[in-house]
């Protein structure tokens, strides 16, 4: 085992999420079309706490092999993928969205793990505990034990006021996705009514798509077409509709309007440190009926940011 102090494993495990925070930024900047920079990672600051955590378990967990290259590998593998498997499961629970997700990789296992990464956490390792960690370990014991006692409390204290604030934010955002399924189901539940009340038939109602399949402004524009044609309808055969329908019509009006300002508002994301997150995290997909919520909140996020670089640049 390591004989490090507490001090100096806090102070690696902040130093990791800060590396870890540089390489993923940088990469998934440069894949941006056109490249752009975007903070990467659940925090706003620049440290990403998985990349701490799985550096200090691949140190952990490989110590008591570090002369057998075959069995640190090994070590590496099953170590890594553990504590990639718990996280991204534990994640999904509390905030109903996947930050990461191998559904589409060969050989994956519930979209959280898959055999390529597990293989790649085993070299990952080698390389980390054989050429990485050693220049780092020399850099770590020149510093004054005052010196970086003062460090680590600066960072513990900075580090875990910006982990409240988007732990806080991810639940916000879960909140927002969940209040849009609502009004989805609000909006879906009109639709029914509005093609009862226009007389459809069978078939017709049965070319709709599913409206958990839909965006909300689809199921907005969808609604406006059915209003607008009732509308136009009434006009022309007022004699074709009773006074109960007519009624039922202007109720539904009243209250779509109430629900697609609320849906606007859901959409709009004021509040910069969950615009952030969103923004910081391209490739997070969300779970069960959220998913396609988590789309469009995505577009309505990027569309803001586009519309402010726009007039910025005015």
């Amino acid at each position: 085992m390591y004989p490090y102090t507490m001090s100096q494993w806090l102070f690696l495990f902040y130093l990791y999420c800060f590396l870890g925070w540089c390489v993923e930024s940088t990469y998934v900047s440069l894949k941006e079309k056109p490249p752009r920079w975007i903070n990467r990672g659940f925090m706003r600051g620049p440290f990403l706490p998985l990349y701490g955590s799985g550096a200090i378990m691949m140190l952990v967990v490989s110590s008591p092999f570090q002369h057998n290259l075959v069995l640190t590998y090994v070590a590496g593998c099953i170590g890594a993928t553990v504590l990639e498997y718990i996280t991204g499961v534990a994640m999904e629970a509390l905030f109903k969205v996947r930050y990461w997700d191998y559904s589409d990789v060969p050989f994956n296992f519930q979209g959280h793990i898959c055999l390529g990464t597990t293989l790649s956490w085993g070299f990952l390792t080698i390389l980390m505990t054989r050429v990485i960690h050693r220049p780092i370990e020399g850099i770590l014991y020149m510093i004054p034990a005052g010196v970086l006692s003062i460090l680590v409390f600066v960072l513990t204290v900075c580090i875990a006021a910006d982990f409240a604030l988007s732990f806080r934010a991810a639940l916000d955002i879960r909140d927002i996705l969940l209040a849009m399924e609502k009004v989805k189901e609000e909006m879906a539940h009109m639709q029914k009514r509005l093609d009862v009340i226009a007389a459809l038939t069978e078939e017709e109602i049965g070319q709709y798509r599913d409206a958990a399949e839909m965006h909300l402004g689809e199921l907005t524009e969808s609604i406006e077409g059915k209003l607008r044609s009732i509308r136009e309808r009434m006009q022309i055969h007022p004699g074709e509709y009773l006074e109960s329908a007519r009624n039922e019509a202007a109720d539904i009006r009243d209250r779509f309007m109430n629900m697609r300002y609320h849906a606007f508002e859901l959409k709009t994301v004021k509040d910069h440190w969950k615009r952030g997150m969103i923004l910081g995290n391209p490739g997070m997909q969300g779970t069960g009926k959220v998913r396609y919520s988590l789309e469009e909140l995505k577009e309505a996020v990027k569309e803001r940011l586009n519309f402010s670089m726009t007039n910025d640049g005015k």
